[in-house]
């Protein structure tokens, strides 16, 4: 008799899930996809506002529309469209096409345009441990000091994402923001997104994305995503419990990590950065890279 579909209780367990549900050969048949200079690809790390970004520029290419099940449907995620059977080639409903994709500069399909954005180290490692918890991971099974230290950090991926991006912040292909500023300037942040995909943006749309684009509304509409498609893929192939808890939009709180996160662990999220970030980019820490991004 086969075992009772269960999630993860190690990290061990959920870097094998990991690698059931992200197979390098379907991520290539993504990776085949030809882009045209008026193509537009989101590309944060993880947890760093790229739900955000598929709704703002979905909502301001569409004028609101909200006809669909998962926003990666409309939006779709690169690396993961042959895995879900998705046409990554296919035209979209309204124009510039738009993909979401979490590689690295040097590994994505080039010839488009790129809207990055990056977040705080710390507020993207308690967002991420939330979101496998309940997906991935069984409740309680890790904590996020384990999380941190045996998955997040020795990974590299948030430094080497922010590395491989940032000096391309001035390119006119790019369009480089931070979540914060996302957060606290959303009118702002309409009008550059609408500028940089060259949407012609008046008052109605700039009210209605505001409106598409708040935590209020994308509660709201939490089904829509929640990465429905990744989730039923991931109870098949890892035999996970039905009804897995993948939802992306949660309270989008800036500064978490002050109050969440051990002064032990916090101390070494920074040490990391000075490590990853300070002697590769000359930036001392997160601060110092919105001051630069600001000015």
């Amino acid at each position: 008799m086969s075992a009772a579909p269960c999630r993860a209780e190690s990290i061990a367990e959920l870097q094998s899930l990991l690698g059931r549900l992200f197979v390098d050969e379907e991520i290539a048949q993504g990776l085949k996809i030809k882009l045209s200079s008026t193509d537009v690809v989101i590309t944060p790390f993880a947890k760093s506002g790229t739900t955000l970004l598929q709704q703002m520029v979905h909502t301001l290419r569409t004028r609101g529309d909200m006809d669909f099940d998962d926003i990666s449907r409309v939006v779709p995620w690169i690396e993961t469209s042959y895995a879900l059977g998705l046409d990554i080639h296919a035209e979209q409903r309204a124009t510039p096409r738009a993909f979401k994709s979490h590689l690295d500069y040097e590994a994505i399909p080039k010839e488009g345009k790129y809207i990055n954005s990056v977040r705080h180290p710390g507020d993207v490692l308690i967002s991420f441990y939330k979101f496998m918890e309940g997906w991935l991971l069984a409740p309680g099974a890790v904590s996020i000091d384990e999380f941190a230290e045996q998955h997040f950090i020795p990974s590299g991926a948030y430094w080497k994402h922010l590395r491989s991006w940032w000096p391309r912040r001035h390119s006119s292909q790019v369009l480089f923001l931070a979540y914060e500023e996302m957060i606290k300037q959303p009118v702002e942040t309409i009008q550059r997104v609408a500028t940089f995909i060259e949407v012609p943006l008046d008052d109605e749309l700039l009210a209605l994305t505001k409106k598409h684009t708040s935590i209020s509304f994308m509660l709201q509409h939490k089904n829509r995503f929640d990465d429905a498609m990744m989730r039923e893929l991931s109870e098949i192939r890892c035999r996970l419990p039905s009804g897995s808890d993948s939802t992306k939009v949660r309270k989008g709180q800036i500064g978490e990590h002050k109050q969440q996160l051990s002064s032990a662990l916090n101390r070494k999220l920074a040490e990391v950065w000075q490590e990853e970030i300070t002697k590769p980019l000359g930036l001392n820490n997160y601060e110092e890279l919105l001051a630069e991004l600001n000015r």
